[in-house]
Protein backbone atom coordinates (compact mmCIF):
# COMPACT_ATOMS: atom_id res chain seq x y z
CA UNK A 1 0.00 0.00 0.00
CA UNK A 2 1.43 3.49 -0.82
CA UNK A 3 2.65 5.48 2.16
CA UNK A 4 -0.08 8.09 1.88
CA UNK A 5 -2.84 5.50 1.69
CA UNK A 6 -1.37 3.63 4.65
CA UNK A 7 -1.13 6.84 6.69
CA UNK A 8 -4.74 7.75 6.01
CA UNK A 9 -5.97 4.23 6.72
CA UNK A 10 -4.23 4.24 10.11
CA UNK A 11 -5.56 7.69 10.96
CA UNK A 12 -9.07 6.70 9.92
CA UNK A 13 -8.88 3.70 12.26
CA UNK A 14 -7.60 5.92 15.05
CA UNK A 15 -10.44 8.40 14.49
CA UNK A 16 -12.99 5.63 14.86
CA UNK A 17 -11.96 5.20 18.49
CA UNK A 18 -11.23 8.85 19.33
CA UNK A 19 -13.68 10.59 21.67
CA UNK A 20 -16.10 13.07 20.13
CA UNK A 21 -14.82 16.63 19.89
CA UNK A 22 -15.88 19.16 22.50
CA UNK A 23 -19.14 20.88 21.64
CA UNK A 24 -18.91 24.20 19.81
CA UNK A 25 -21.48 26.91 20.42
CA UNK A 26 -22.37 29.34 17.63
CA UNK A 27 -24.53 32.35 18.47
CA UNK A 28 -26.09 34.49 15.75
CA UNK A 29 -27.43 37.91 16.77
CA UNK A 30 -29.52 38.68 13.70
CA UNK A 31 -30.32 42.22 14.89
CA UNK A 32 -26.64 43.24 15.09
CA UNK A 33 -25.92 44.41 11.55
CA UNK A 34 -22.25 44.40 10.50
CA UNK A 35 -22.61 45.55 6.89
CA UNK A 36 -24.16 44.56 3.59
CA UNK A 37 -23.74 41.05 2.22
CA UNK A 38 -21.85 41.78 -0.96
CA UNK A 39 -21.62 39.13 -3.67
CA UNK A 40 -17.81 39.14 -3.65
CA UNK A 41 -17.98 35.45 -4.58
CA UNK A 42 -19.64 36.01 -7.97
CA UNK A 43 -16.43 36.33 -10.01
CA UNK A 44 -14.79 33.49 -11.95
CA UNK A 45 -12.04 33.08 -14.51
CA UNK A 46 -9.78 30.74 -16.46
CA UNK A 47 -6.88 30.62 -18.92
CA UNK A 48 -8.57 28.93 -21.86
CA UNK A 49 -11.16 31.15 -23.60
CA UNK A 50 -12.07 28.61 -26.27
CA UNK A 51 -13.58 26.23 -23.70
CA UNK A 52 -16.22 28.88 -23.01
CA UNK A 53 -18.60 27.92 -25.80
CA UNK A 54 -18.19 24.14 -25.83
CA UNK A 55 -21.19 22.13 -24.63
CA UNK A 56 -19.74 21.67 -21.13
CA UNK A 57 -18.43 25.23 -21.00
CA UNK A 58 -21.82 26.68 -21.95
CA UNK A 59 -23.48 24.44 -19.37
CA UNK A 60 -21.14 25.65 -16.64
CA UNK A 61 -21.51 29.32 -17.57
CA UNK A 62 -25.26 28.86 -17.21
CA UNK A 63 -24.83 27.31 -13.78
CA UNK A 64 -22.57 30.14 -12.67
CA UNK A 65 -25.02 32.77 -13.89
CA UNK A 66 -27.77 31.04 -11.89
CA UNK A 67 -25.85 31.13 -8.59
CA UNK A 68 -27.64 34.18 -7.24
CA UNK A 69 -29.62 37.27 -8.13
CA UNK A 70 -26.35 39.23 -8.28
CA UNK A 71 -24.57 39.38 -11.65
CA UNK A 72 -21.74 36.94 -12.19
CA UNK A 73 -18.58 38.29 -13.87
CA UNK A 74 -16.29 36.02 -15.88
CA UNK A 75 -12.67 36.77 -16.79
CA UNK A 76 -10.46 34.91 -19.25
CA UNK A 77 -6.88 35.13 -20.46
CA UNK A 78 -5.81 35.19 -24.12
CA UNK A 79 -8.74 37.31 -25.29
CA UNK A 80 -6.67 39.12 -27.95
CA UNK A 81 -4.17 36.38 -28.78
CA UNK A 82 -3.48 35.43 -32.40
CA UNK A 83 -4.34 31.88 -33.46
CA UNK A 84 -6.87 29.45 -34.87
CA UNK A 85 -9.17 29.31 -31.84
CA UNK A 86 -8.32 25.76 -30.83
CA UNK A 87 -8.36 25.25 -27.04
CA UNK A 88 -5.35 23.91 -25.17
CA UNK A 89 -4.14 23.92 -21.58
CA UNK A 90 -3.06 27.41 -20.49
CA UNK A 91 -3.63 28.68 -24.03
CA UNK A 92 -6.31 30.08 -26.29
CA UNK A 93 -6.81 32.54 -29.13
CA UNK A 94 -9.39 34.65 -30.92
CA UNK A 95 -7.42 36.06 -33.89
CA UNK A 96 -9.06 39.40 -33.12
CA UNK A 97 -6.22 41.44 -34.64
CA UNK A 98 -4.08 40.89 -37.70
CA UNK A 99 -2.34 43.17 -40.22
CA UNK A 100 -2.00 43.01 -43.98
CA UNK A 101 1.35 43.17 -45.77
CA UNK A 102 1.30 46.94 -45.55
CA UNK A 103 0.69 46.97 -41.79
CA UNK A 104 -2.99 47.94 -42.01
CA UNK A 105 -4.97 46.53 -39.04
CA UNK A 106 -7.82 44.07 -39.54
CA UNK A 107 -10.27 43.25 -36.75
CA UNK A 108 -12.13 39.94 -36.52
CA UNK A 109 -14.47 39.71 -33.54
CA UNK A 110 -16.15 36.38 -34.35
CA UNK A 111 -14.50 34.31 -31.61
CA UNK A 112 -14.64 37.14 -29.08
CA UNK A 113 -18.35 37.39 -29.87
CA UNK A 114 -18.83 33.65 -29.23
CA UNK A 115 -17.21 34.07 -25.81
CA UNK A 116 -19.15 37.17 -24.79
CA UNK A 117 -22.39 35.87 -26.32
CA UNK A 118 -22.12 32.77 -24.11
CA UNK A 119 -21.82 34.95 -21.01
CA UNK A 120 -24.54 37.42 -21.97
CA UNK A 121 -27.08 34.81 -23.11
CA UNK A 122 -26.67 32.98 -19.79
CA UNK A 123 -27.14 36.18 -17.79
CA UNK A 124 -23.47 36.63 -16.81
CA UNK A 125 -21.18 39.56 -17.69
CA UNK A 126 -17.65 39.80 -19.08
CA UNK A 127 -14.83 40.88 -16.79
CA UNK A 128 -12.73 41.93 -19.77
CA UNK A 129 -9.03 41.23 -19.32
CA UNK A 130 -7.19 43.08 -22.09
CA UNK A 131 -4.52 40.63 -23.14
CA UNK A 132 -2.41 39.30 -24.56
CA UNK A 133 -0.38 40.88 -27.36
CA UNK A 134 -1.44 39.98 -30.92
CA UNK A 135 1.39 38.52 -32.96
CA UNK A 136 1.38 41.38 -35.46
CA UNK A 137 1.82 43.93 -32.64
CA UNK A 138 4.40 42.11 -30.52
CA UNK A 139 7.87 43.62 -30.19
CA UNK A 140 9.34 40.09 -30.28
CA UNK A 141 6.66 37.87 -31.84
CA UNK A 142 8.62 34.64 -32.37
CA UNK A 143 8.19 32.06 -31.00
CA UNK A 144 4.58 32.94 -30.30
CA UNK A 145 2.36 29.95 -29.46
CA UNK A 146 2.58 28.32 -26.05
CA UNK A 147 2.61 24.51 -25.74
CA UNK A 148 2.07 23.82 -22.04
CA UNK A 149 3.88 22.43 -20.06
CA UNK A 150 7.06 23.33 -21.97
CA UNK A 151 8.66 25.97 -19.71
CA UNK A 152 10.52 27.94 -22.38
CA UNK A 153 7.96 27.76 -25.14
CA UNK A 154 6.45 30.66 -27.12
CA UNK A 155 6.34 33.98 -25.29
CA UNK A 156 5.73 36.39 -28.17
CA UNK A 157 2.30 37.20 -26.72
CA UNK A 158 3.84 38.60 -23.52
CA UNK A 159 5.90 41.47 -24.98
CA UNK A 160 4.97 45.16 -25.23
CA UNK A 161 3.47 46.43 -28.48
CA UNK A 162 5.74 47.77 -31.18
CA UNK A 163 3.13 50.48 -31.75
CA UNK A 164 1.21 51.74 -28.71
CA UNK A 165 -1.16 53.74 -30.91
CA UNK A 166 -2.25 50.59 -32.74
CA UNK A 167 -2.73 48.81 -29.42
CA UNK A 168 -4.86 51.69 -28.17
CA UNK A 169 -6.97 51.63 -31.31
CA UNK A 170 -7.46 47.85 -30.93
CA UNK A 171 -8.80 48.43 -27.43
CA UNK A 172 -11.05 51.27 -28.59
CA UNK A 173 -12.45 49.18 -31.44
CA UNK A 174 -13.23 46.32 -29.03
CA UNK A 175 -15.20 48.68 -26.81
CA UNK A 176 -17.04 50.22 -29.77
CA UNK A 177 -17.86 46.78 -31.16
CA UNK A 178 -19.18 45.69 -27.75
CA UNK A 179 -21.43 48.75 -27.55
CA UNK A 180 -22.77 48.05 -31.04
CA UNK A 181 -23.43 44.38 -30.29
CA UNK A 182 -24.64 44.47 -26.67
CA UNK A 183 -25.73 48.06 -26.06
CA UNK A 184 -24.17 50.92 -24.17
CA UNK A 185 -25.73 50.18 -20.78
CA UNK A 186 -24.70 46.52 -20.89
CA UNK A 187 -21.13 47.30 -21.92
CA UNK A 188 -20.82 50.01 -19.26
CA UNK A 189 -21.70 47.43 -16.60
CA UNK A 190 -18.59 45.36 -17.33
CA UNK A 191 -15.12 45.64 -15.83
CA UNK A 192 -12.17 46.43 -18.11
CA UNK A 193 -8.83 45.23 -16.69
CA UNK A 194 -5.49 45.91 -18.37
CA UNK A 195 -3.38 42.75 -18.75
CA UNK A 196 -2.59 40.02 -16.22
CA UNK A 197 0.26 39.73 -13.72
CA UNK A 198 2.57 42.24 -15.41
CA UNK A 199 5.06 41.90 -12.55
CA UNK A 200 6.06 38.38 -13.70
CA UNK A 201 6.58 36.58 -17.01
CA UNK A 202 3.14 37.41 -18.38
CA UNK A 203 4.69 40.80 -19.22
CA UNK A 204 8.22 40.82 -20.62
CA UNK A 205 8.48 44.56 -20.51
CA UNK A 206 9.48 46.95 -17.73
CA UNK A 207 7.10 48.31 -15.10
CA UNK A 208 7.28 51.66 -16.88
CA UNK A 209 6.24 50.03 -20.15
CA UNK A 210 3.28 48.44 -18.39
CA UNK A 211 2.32 51.82 -16.97
CA UNK A 212 2.34 53.19 -20.51
CA UNK A 213 0.23 50.26 -21.73
CA UNK A 214 -2.25 50.98 -18.94
CA UNK A 215 -2.40 54.69 -19.77
CA UNK A 216 -3.00 54.03 -23.47
CA UNK A 217 -5.62 51.35 -22.75
CA UNK A 218 -7.49 53.42 -20.18
CA UNK A 219 -7.56 56.44 -22.49
CA UNK A 220 -8.85 54.31 -25.37
CA UNK A 221 -11.62 52.78 -23.25
CA UNK A 222 -12.72 56.15 -21.93
CA UNK A 223 -12.74 57.69 -25.43
CA UNK A 224 -15.14 55.01 -26.56
CA UNK A 225 -17.16 54.78 -23.34
CA UNK A 226 -16.45 57.46 -20.71
CA UNK A 227 -18.56 55.69 -18.07
CA UNK A 228 -16.69 52.38 -18.43
CA UNK A 229 -14.94 50.91 -15.38
CA UNK A 230 -11.23 50.45 -16.03
CA UNK A 231 -8.61 49.16 -13.61
CA UNK A 232 -5.54 47.08 -12.89
CA UNK A 233 -2.77 46.15 -12.53
CA UNK A 234 -3.85 42.52 -11.85
CA UNK A 235 -0.43 41.94 -10.29
CA UNK A 236 0.58 38.88 -8.29
CA UNK A 237 0.25 38.59 -4.52
CA UNK A 238 1.69 41.65 -2.78
CA UNK A 239 2.73 39.50 0.15
CA UNK A 240 6.01 39.28 -1.76
CA UNK A 241 8.31 42.31 -1.75
CA UNK A 242 8.71 42.53 -5.54
CA UNK A 243 4.98 42.30 -6.17
CA UNK A 244 4.24 44.81 -3.43
CA UNK A 245 6.65 47.28 -5.01
CA UNK A 246 5.05 46.79 -8.42
CA UNK A 247 1.59 47.55 -7.05
CA UNK A 248 2.90 50.56 -5.17
CA UNK A 249 4.70 52.02 -8.19
CA UNK A 250 1.59 51.52 -10.35
CA UNK A 251 -0.62 53.39 -7.89
CA UNK A 252 2.00 56.13 -7.63
CA UNK A 253 2.12 56.42 -11.41
CA UNK A 254 -1.67 56.71 -11.70
CA UNK A 255 -1.78 59.29 -8.93
CA UNK A 256 1.01 61.40 -10.40
CA UNK A 257 -0.47 61.35 -13.91
CA UNK A 258 -4.16 61.49 -13.01
CA UNK A 259 -4.68 58.29 -14.99
CA UNK A 260 -8.25 56.88 -14.90
CA UNK A 261 -8.48 54.18 -12.25
CA UNK A 262 -11.95 52.95 -11.27
CA UNK A 263 -10.93 49.79 -9.43
CA UNK A 264 -7.71 48.18 -8.22
CA UNK A 265 -6.96 44.53 -8.91
CA UNK A 266 -4.29 42.18 -7.65
CA UNK A 267 -4.06 38.47 -6.86
CA UNK A 268 -3.95 36.40 -3.68
CA UNK A 269 -2.85 32.78 -3.61
CA UNK A 270 -2.42 30.07 -1.02
CA UNK A 271 0.37 27.51 -0.94
CA UNK A 272 -0.59 23.83 -0.39
CA UNK A 273 2.14 21.29 0.26
CA UNK A 274 2.41 17.58 0.89
CA UNK A 275 3.43 17.00 4.51
CA UNK A 276 4.05 13.46 5.78
CA UNK A 277 1.85 11.98 3.09
CA UNK A 278 -1.08 14.40 3.27
CA UNK A 279 -2.00 17.80 1.84
CA UNK A 280 -1.56 20.84 4.04
CA UNK A 281 -3.21 24.00 2.76
CA UNK A 282 -1.71 27.50 2.97
CA UNK A 283 -4.70 29.71 3.76
CA UNK A 284 -2.51 32.21 5.61
CA UNK A 285 -0.49 32.85 2.46
CA UNK A 286 -3.59 33.88 0.50
CA UNK A 287 -4.83 36.07 3.32
CA UNK A 288 -1.48 37.82 3.73
CA UNK A 289 -1.47 38.66 0.02
CA UNK A 290 -4.92 40.20 0.31
CA UNK A 291 -4.13 42.05 3.53
CA UNK A 292 -0.86 43.51 2.24
CA UNK A 293 -2.60 44.84 -0.85
CA UNK A 294 -5.23 46.55 1.28
CA UNK A 295 -2.48 48.05 3.41
CA UNK A 296 -0.66 49.42 0.35
CA UNK A 297 -3.84 50.90 -1.06
CA UNK A 298 -4.50 52.72 2.22
CA UNK A 299 -1.24 54.62 1.69
CA UNK A 300 -2.86 56.36 -1.29
CA UNK A 301 -5.80 58.35 0.09
CA UNK A 302 -7.03 59.10 -3.43
CA UNK A 303 -7.57 55.38 -4.02
CA UNK A 304 -8.23 54.06 -0.51
CA UNK A 305 -11.98 53.67 -1.09
CA UNK A 306 -11.79 52.29 -4.61
CA UNK A 307 -13.30 48.85 -5.22
CA UNK A 308 -10.73 46.07 -4.81
CA UNK A 309 -11.05 43.06 -7.08
CA UNK A 310 -8.87 40.11 -6.16
CA UNK A 311 -8.99 39.05 -9.80
CA UNK A 312 -7.48 35.70 -8.87
CA UNK A 313 -8.01 34.43 -5.32
CA UNK A 314 -7.25 30.73 -4.96
CA UNK A 315 -5.58 28.03 -2.86
CA UNK A 316 -2.58 28.07 -5.27
CA UNK A 317 -1.47 29.14 -8.71
CA UNK A 318 -1.82 26.50 -11.46
CA UNK A 319 -5.31 25.45 -12.48
CA UNK A 320 -3.95 23.30 -15.33
CA UNK A 321 -1.71 21.23 -13.02
CA UNK A 322 -3.53 17.99 -12.19
CA UNK A 323 -3.31 16.28 -8.82
CA UNK A 324 -2.13 13.16 -10.65
CA UNK A 325 1.08 15.01 -11.57
CA UNK A 326 1.18 17.42 -8.61
CA UNK A 327 0.07 15.62 -5.40
CA UNK A 328 -0.17 18.89 -3.48
CA UNK A 329 -3.29 19.62 -5.57
CA UNK A 330 -5.20 16.60 -4.27
CA UNK A 331 -7.56 18.91 -2.36
CA UNK A 332 -9.41 19.83 -5.55
CA UNK A 333 -11.89 16.97 -6.03
CA UNK A 334 -13.32 16.58 -2.54
CA UNK A 335 -14.63 18.67 0.32
CA UNK A 336 -11.40 20.44 1.31
CA UNK A 337 -11.69 22.87 -1.61
CA UNK A 338 -15.19 24.16 -0.70
CA UNK A 339 -14.51 24.39 3.03
CA UNK A 340 -11.24 26.25 2.35
CA UNK A 341 -13.20 28.64 0.12
CA UNK A 342 -15.77 29.28 2.85
CA UNK A 343 -13.07 30.01 5.43
CA UNK A 344 -11.18 32.21 2.96
CA UNK A 345 -14.27 34.24 2.07
CA UNK A 346 -15.06 34.89 5.73
CA UNK A 347 -11.49 35.91 6.52
CA UNK A 348 -11.27 38.21 3.50
CA UNK A 349 -14.46 39.98 4.54
CA UNK A 350 -13.09 40.43 8.06
CA UNK A 351 -9.78 41.76 6.74
CA UNK A 352 -11.67 44.27 4.61
CA UNK A 353 -13.69 45.34 7.65
CA UNK A 354 -10.51 45.82 9.66
CA UNK A 355 -8.77 47.79 6.89
CA UNK A 356 -11.92 49.75 5.97
CA UNK A 357 -11.28 48.48 2.45
CA UNK A 358 -13.86 48.27 -0.30
CA UNK A 359 -13.52 44.60 -1.22
CA UNK A 360 -15.71 44.09 -4.28
CA UNK A 361 -14.64 40.73 -5.66
CA UNK A 362 -12.88 37.47 -4.83
CA UNK A 363 -12.44 35.89 -8.26
CA UNK A 364 -12.08 32.10 -8.32
CA UNK A 365 -9.73 31.00 -11.09
CA UNK A 366 -11.42 27.73 -12.01
CA UNK A 367 -13.65 26.58 -14.86
CA UNK A 368 -13.58 23.27 -16.79
CA UNK A 369 -11.30 21.40 -19.21
CA UNK A 370 -12.77 19.46 -22.10
CA UNK A 371 -11.15 16.16 -23.05
CA UNK A 372 -9.48 15.51 -19.69
CA UNK A 373 -10.08 12.47 -17.46
CA UNK A 374 -12.89 12.59 -14.93
CA UNK A 375 -11.75 13.99 -11.57
CA UNK A 376 -8.12 14.23 -12.66
CA UNK A 377 -7.49 16.92 -10.06
CA UNK A 378 -7.41 20.06 -12.17
CA UNK A 379 -8.60 23.20 -10.39
CA UNK A 380 -12.06 23.13 -11.92
CA UNK A 381 -15.67 23.67 -10.92
CA UNK A 382 -16.89 20.77 -13.04
CA UNK A 383 -15.35 17.74 -14.72
CA UNK A 384 -16.85 16.62 -18.05
CA UNK A 385 -20.12 18.31 -17.14
CA UNK A 386 -20.26 16.89 -13.59
CA UNK A 387 -20.25 19.53 -10.87
CA UNK A 388 -17.59 19.14 -8.21
CA UNK A 389 -18.23 19.82 -4.50
CA UNK A 390 -16.61 23.26 -4.68
CA UNK A 391 -19.35 24.56 -6.98
CA UNK A 392 -21.87 23.89 -4.23
CA UNK A 393 -20.25 26.27 -1.77
CA UNK A 394 -20.87 29.03 -4.32
CA UNK A 395 -24.47 27.90 -4.51
CA UNK A 396 -24.60 28.28 -0.73
CA UNK A 397 -23.14 31.79 -0.95
CA UNK A 398 -25.73 32.63 -3.60
CA UNK A 399 -28.61 31.67 -1.31
CA UNK A 400 -27.53 34.22 1.31
CA UNK A 401 -28.91 37.75 1.09
CA UNK A 402 -29.50 40.95 3.02
CA UNK A 403 -27.01 42.16 5.62
CA UNK A 404 -24.18 40.43 7.41
CA UNK A 405 -24.97 40.06 11.11
CA UNK A 406 -22.91 39.27 14.19
CA UNK A 407 -21.70 35.74 14.81
CA UNK A 408 -19.79 34.40 17.79
CA UNK A 409 -18.33 30.89 17.85
CA UNK A 410 -16.46 29.13 20.62
CA UNK A 411 -14.65 27.11 17.93
CA UNK A 412 -13.41 30.03 15.85
CA UNK A 413 -9.71 30.64 15.35
CA UNK A 414 -8.61 34.27 15.72
CA UNK A 415 -8.07 36.14 12.47
CA UNK A 416 -4.56 37.19 13.47
CA UNK A 417 -3.64 33.59 14.27
CA UNK A 418 -4.87 32.44 10.86
CA UNK A 419 -2.88 35.23 9.21
CA UNK A 420 0.28 34.20 11.00
CA UNK A 421 0.20 30.41 10.97
CA UNK A 422 -2.96 29.25 9.20
CA UNK A 423 -5.20 26.63 10.82
CA UNK A 424 -2.68 24.09 12.08
CA UNK A 425 -3.74 23.39 15.68
CA UNK A 426 -7.44 23.30 16.51
CA UNK A 427 -9.85 23.41 13.56
CA UNK A 428 -11.59 26.64 12.64
CA UNK A 429 -15.26 26.01 13.36
CA UNK A 430 -16.96 29.26 12.62
CA UNK A 431 -19.82 30.85 10.71
CA UNK A 432 -21.07 33.78 8.65
CA UNK A 433 -24.69 34.90 8.85
CA UNK A 434 -27.00 37.19 6.92
CA UNK A 435 -30.46 38.59 7.51
CA UNK A 436 -33.08 39.58 4.97
CA UNK A 437 -36.62 40.80 5.80
CA UNK A 438 -38.06 37.28 6.13
CA UNK A 439 -34.99 35.09 6.32
CA UNK A 440 -31.78 34.37 8.25
CA UNK A 441 -28.97 32.30 6.74
CA UNK A 442 -26.10 30.76 8.70
CA UNK A 443 -23.06 29.37 6.86
CA UNK A 444 -20.95 27.18 9.17
CA UNK A 445 -17.74 25.27 8.46
CA UNK A 446 -15.27 22.91 10.12
CA UNK A 447 -11.93 23.65 8.48
CA UNK A 448 -8.35 22.55 9.04
CA UNK A 449 -5.30 23.11 6.82
CA UNK A 450 -4.29 19.46 7.21
CA UNK A 451 -6.38 17.06 5.14
CA UNK A 452 -6.53 14.27 7.70
CA UNK A 453 -9.43 12.26 9.12
CA UNK A 454 -10.89 13.61 12.35
CA UNK A 455 -14.09 13.15 14.34
CA UNK A 456 -17.03 15.42 13.64
CA UNK A 457 -17.83 18.17 16.11
CA UNK A 458 -21.18 18.66 17.87
CA UNK A 459 -22.44 22.17 17.15
CA UNK A 460 -25.13 24.01 19.07
CA UNK A 461 -26.44 27.05 17.23
CA UNK A 462 -28.67 29.75 18.65
CA UNK A 463 -30.25 32.32 16.35
CA UNK A 464 -31.73 35.36 18.08
CA UNK A 465 -33.75 38.30 16.80
CA UNK A 466 -36.50 36.33 15.08
CA UNK A 467 -39.73 38.38 15.05
CA UNK A 468 -41.74 37.63 18.21
CA UNK A 469 -44.85 36.98 16.15
CA UNK A 470 -43.14 33.98 14.59
CA UNK A 471 -44.17 31.06 16.75
CA UNK A 472 -42.39 28.70 14.43
CA UNK A 473 -40.01 28.91 11.49
CA UNK A 474 -39.12 26.75 8.52
CA UNK A 475 -35.55 25.42 8.73
CA UNK A 476 -33.62 24.07 5.74
CA UNK A 477 -30.17 22.58 6.22
CA UNK A 478 -27.87 22.25 3.21
CA UNK A 479 -24.63 20.33 3.54
CA UNK A 480 -21.37 19.62 1.70
CA UNK A 481 -19.57 16.62 3.15
CA UNK A 482 -18.48 13.14 2.11
CA UNK A 483 -22.03 11.99 1.41
CA UNK A 484 -23.87 15.20 0.46
CA UNK A 485 -23.41 17.51 -2.55
CA UNK A 486 -20.44 15.38 -3.54
CA UNK A 487 -20.23 13.74 -6.97
CA UNK A 488 -16.62 12.71 -6.30
CA UNK A 489 -17.67 10.25 -3.60
CA UNK A 490 -20.35 8.80 -5.85
CA UNK A 491 -17.90 8.51 -8.76
CA UNK A 492 -15.54 6.47 -6.59
CA UNK A 493 -18.43 4.29 -5.38
CA UNK A 494 -19.25 3.59 -9.03
CA UNK A 495 -15.71 2.31 -9.58
CA UNK A 496 -14.21 5.59 -10.88
CA UNK A 497 -15.51 5.11 -14.45
CA UNK A 498 -13.79 7.10 -17.19
CA UNK A 499 -16.62 6.24 -19.58
CA UNK A 500 -19.71 6.30 -17.38
CA UNK A 501 -22.93 4.87 -18.77
CA UNK A 502 -25.92 7.15 -19.30
CA UNK A 503 -27.37 5.89 -16.02
CA UNK A 504 -24.12 6.51 -14.15
CA UNK A 505 -23.74 9.97 -15.66
CA UNK A 506 -27.26 10.93 -14.57
CA UNK A 507 -26.46 9.72 -11.06
CA UNK A 508 -23.26 11.80 -11.01
CA UNK A 509 -25.09 14.88 -12.28
CA UNK A 510 -27.62 14.58 -9.48
CA UNK A 511 -24.91 14.03 -6.87
CA UNK A 512 -23.15 17.19 -8.04
CA UNK A 513 -26.05 19.42 -7.02
CA UNK A 514 -26.48 21.13 -3.65
CA UNK A 515 -28.27 18.75 -1.30
CA UNK A 516 -30.06 19.05 2.00
CA UNK A 517 -28.94 17.17 5.09
CA UNK A 518 -32.55 16.44 6.02
CA UNK A 519 -36.04 17.40 4.95
CA UNK A 520 -37.21 20.96 5.69
CA UNK A 521 -38.70 21.16 9.16
CA UNK A 522 -40.97 23.58 10.99
CA UNK A 523 -39.37 24.32 14.36
CA UNK A 524 -40.60 26.25 17.41
CA UNK A 525 -39.26 29.69 18.36
CA UNK A 526 -38.98 30.67 22.02
CA UNK A 527 -38.54 34.32 22.96
CA UNK A 528 -37.41 35.19 19.45
CA UNK A 529 -34.69 32.51 19.53
CA UNK A 530 -34.16 29.31 17.62
CA UNK A 531 -31.97 26.51 18.95
CA UNK A 532 -30.37 23.92 16.67
CA UNK A 533 -28.04 21.00 17.25
CA UNK A 534 -26.11 19.03 14.65
CA UNK A 535 -22.74 17.41 14.07
CA UNK A 536 -20.41 19.13 11.62
CA UNK A 537 -17.78 16.79 10.11
CA UNK A 538 -14.20 17.90 9.54
CA UNK A 539 -13.80 19.59 6.12
CA UNK A 540 -17.55 20.15 5.77
CA UNK A 541 -19.85 23.14 5.25
CA UNK A 542 -23.45 23.67 6.33
CA UNK A 543 -25.92 26.34 5.26
CA UNK A 544 -28.93 26.72 7.54
CA UNK A 545 -31.77 28.87 6.25
CA UNK A 546 -34.51 30.06 8.58
CA UNK A 547 -37.63 31.61 7.06
CA UNK A 548 -40.92 32.85 8.49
Amino acid sequence: MPNRALTIAILALACSVLPAQERVTIRVDSLAREGPWRPVFSYFGYDEPNYTYTANGTKLVGELAALSAAPVFIRTHHLLVTGNGEPALKWGSTNAYTEDAGGKPAYDWRIVDRIFDTYIHAGAKPFVELGFMPEALSTYPEPYTRHWPKPDDGKGWSYPPKDYNKWGELVRQLVLHSIERYGRAQTASWYWEVWNEPDISYWLGTPEEYDRLYDVSAAAIKRALPEARVGGPASTGPGGAKSAEFLRQFLGHCQANNTPLDFVSYHAKGSPRVIEGHVRMGLNHELRDADRGMEILADFPKYAKLPIILSEADPEGCAACSARVYPNNAYRNGTLYPVYTAAALASLLRLADRRHANLQGMLTWAFEFDGQPYFDGFRTLATNGIDKPVLNVFRMFGLMRGDRVRVESTGAEALDDILQTGVRGQPDIDALATRAPDEISVLAWNYHDDDLPAPGTPVETTVTGIPPTSGRVLVRHYRIDQTHSNAFTVWKELGSPQQPSAEQYAKLEAAGQLQELSSPEWMPVTGGSLHLQFTLPRQAVSLIQVTW
